[in-house]
């Protein structure tokens, strides 16, 4: 097991206080529309960084991963986890989410520490879901996530054109290892 650390942490919750000071509520970017028929326990899992535009909340780190699953009260557990390059450490962040209006919606709040939330919002995802887009609360925030730790290229560079059409500064987007 990789030790987690203090650092990584800190860092984790400063950046999650940015993204929540900026984000802190549950807009969604123009132009985006959140997938309907949205089925949460397709959802649940884990699911792969492969591409976002950086944050200072996950700079440094590689191996990124995002696990969903469903809590008691129907929301729904996130655990963030990534390795920090610089020490080989785990880093980790467990959050909570609410869908904003119904879970038929994939629009949900998320929130790291508190009462405070930020967007989430799945603005494209597979009918076999197995990728997604996923945004925040304005085109600053940007993952492609999938099940596997890779992600055919062409899939790839069509969610980013989807992105780039949409207001999204792709030309900074961080392509996450896995190896």
């Amino acid at each position: 097991m990789i030790p987690v650390s203090i650092l990584s942490i800190s860092r984790l919750f400063r950046g999650i206080v940015v993204i929540v000071c900026l984000g802190a509520c549950t807009s969604v970017p123009s132009g985006i529309v959140p997938v309907e028929n949205f089925d949460k326990a397709r959802y649940l899992g884990t699911w792969y960084e492969i591409a976002r535009l950086d944050h200072p909340f996950e700079r440094g780190l590689e191996h990124i991963s995002a696990t969903y699953t469903l809590r008691n009260d129907g929301g729904i557990d996130v655990l963030n986890q990534g390795v920090e390059v610089a020490t080989g450490q785990m880093s980790r962040a467990n959050g909570k989410a609410y869908f904003v209006s119904d879970d038929s919606v994939g629009h949900l709040k998320v929130s790291f520490f508190g009462p405070f939330y930020a967007s989430y919002v799945v603005a494209k995802l597979d009918a076999d879901y197995q990728y997604a887009l996923i945004t925040g609360p304005d085109t600053d925030y940007l993952w492609i996530l999938s099940r596997q730790k890779t992600l055919a290229t062409e899939i790839t560079e069509q969610l980013i054109t989807f992105a780039k059409q949409n207001g999204f500064d792709t030309r900074h987007m961080i392509y996450v290892k896995h190896d």
